[in-house]
């Protein structure tokens, strides 16, 4: 059972089904046909107009922006305010731990919601407003402070260096570890179930932050990379000179830089909310409850089977493209393979999977979290005014959540093929650049029928 079903198991008369597919194929003010066409046709159009108009690289990466107020940069850069937010991020954390180890063992208890839902899902829309916000909110970090400060090291440096071989490899393995708790394992939503992920999870990357510095959580803390990989599509970023800028989120992804595992990280992503989507389809609930294999390995297999292939199809493409592109011309990121160097162009892709799997989720049983958390140990306690509401469900309409299902998508993939243009006339000679994108377009043109399909098909 996906993330769409979640329902706390057990003997439990309290039940929370936590559902993101409140929309459906006749909630579309048109037809479903049209909308899957037009989605289509816009990627085709964006794919010709720029091909026509957009024929030298015209994205600068980390040097572009238009500086924000100095005042506000150095409000938003000083020790007050960066110890606020480190404060704040404890106290978050401290309440769903103190939720978790003193609440009972029920579906009313917050620490589910909270994790699943207001964390998870809720950093995808404050990731992309205000940036990489787990960065500075992330315990892990102010926790590793204060052991380095003991250890009279610096949080920068730890004991000794990272290696640069590690790459994305380690927040790969964090955030698929993740991905199946959240949609294949057993009791996911019970406290022991959780406790022991989290403290496994905490107790590992704290360690290794110890050892390698505070340059571990960029890399390879799950969390951290999933929030900073979505905050390169906020207007708000920071200059290579350290200076803060609005600039467009196409130069934000022009300028993350290639790393080994990128792709990997990127296509868990990807492949993990396409599962989701997938499992709760007739055809792959009819296979599970026929197959003579367990729920939790029937759902491995088909979670891992998702995110390799996209990982299979979306190395076969930049292949593809390398072939009909021709010999690369631009050495600024020799070394690194066109999958690698391409995987900048998936993030607004899996970004637009994101919105249009969870927004529901995250609008209806956020309430649900903000709800169970004026009781936390459910002693009959109303702490911030919330216990007595109810969900409000007329909120949204399932009309207006199938129109942003499908707007996402087929903006996410719009901002996909912009990505991969610039970085293609940047290393593809001018007469093959185009030609060399056709691999890609297909690629795209492809998730979004499949992604529009899956969101659709229940």
């Amino acid at each position: 059972m996906s993330l769409a079903g979640l329902v706390r198991s057990g003997s439990d008369p309290d039940w929370v089904v936590l559902a993101h597919g409140v929309g459906g194929r006749q909630d579309l003010p048109i037809p479903f046909s049209l909308a899957l066409v037009g989605a289509v046709v816009a990627l085709l159009v964006s794919f010709a107009a720029l091909g026509w108009l957009w024929r030298e690289p015209r994205l600068r990466g980390e040097t572009a922006g238009r500086p924000v107020p100095i005042g506000l940069q150095r409000m938003l850069d000083s020790t007050g305010f960066r110890w606020a937010l480190r404060i704040l991020g404890l106290l978050l954390v401290g309440f769903v731990v103190m939720a978790a180890t003193l609440g009972p063992d029920r579906a009313t208890n917050p620490t589910a919601t909270w994790i699943y839902v207001l964390f998870w899902v809720g950093l995808v829309p404050a990731s992309i407003l205000f940036g990489p916000v787990w960065r500075q909110l992330n315990p892990l970090r102010t926790l590793q402070r204060g052991i380095a400060a003991l250890l009279g090291t610096r949080p920068e440096e730890g004991l000794r260096p990272l290696p640069s071989r590690l790459g994305y490899w380690p927040a790969a393995v964090s955030l698929f570890a993740f991905t199946w708790l959240e949609l294949v394992a057993a009791e996911r939503t019970t406290l022991p179930v959780l406790r022991a992920f989290f403290t496994i999870y905490f107790v590992v990357h704290l360690m290794a932050s110890v050892v390698y510095g505070s340059h571990w959580f960029d890399r390879a803390d799950g969390f951290e990379v999933y929030s900073s990989l979505l905050g390169r599509l906020s207007p708000l970023g920071r200059r290579a000179d350290g200076r803060l800028v609005l600039r467009s989120p196409f130069n934000s992804l022009d300028g993350l830089a290639p790393a080994a595992g990128l792709v990997a990280t990127v296509c868990v992503l990807l492949g993990s909310t396409a599962y989701d989507g997938f499992s709760n389809s007739p055809f792959w609930i009819r296979f599970t409850s026929e197959s003579d294999l367990s729920p939790r390995m029937s759902g491995t297999m088909g979670l891992l089977g998702f995110v390799l292939l996209a990982v299979l199809t979306y190395s076969m493409a930049t292949w593809l493209a390398g072939v009909l592109g021709s010999q690369a011309r631009d050495r600024e990121h020799a070394g690194f393979g066109l999958p690698t160097l391409f995987a900048h162009s998936i993030i607004p892709i899996a970004a637009g999977y994101l919105i249009a799997h969870y927004f529901s989720l995250l609008v209806f049983e956020g309430q649900h979290a903000l709800i169970f958390a004026s009781d936390p140990l459910l002693k009959g306690w109303n702490l911030f005014g919330t216990a007595e509401r109810g969900v409000d469900f007329t909120i949204v309409s399932a009309s207006t959540i199938a129109v942003v299902q499908v707007l996402a998508i087929v903006i996410g993939h719009i901002c996909g093929v912009v990505a991969a243009h610039d970085r293609a006339v940047r290393l593809f000679p001018r007469r093959q650049a185009v030609a060399g994108q056709l691999p890609l377009l297909v690629l795209m043109v492809c998730y979004t029928v499949g992604g529009l399909l899956l969101l659709f098909s229940t």
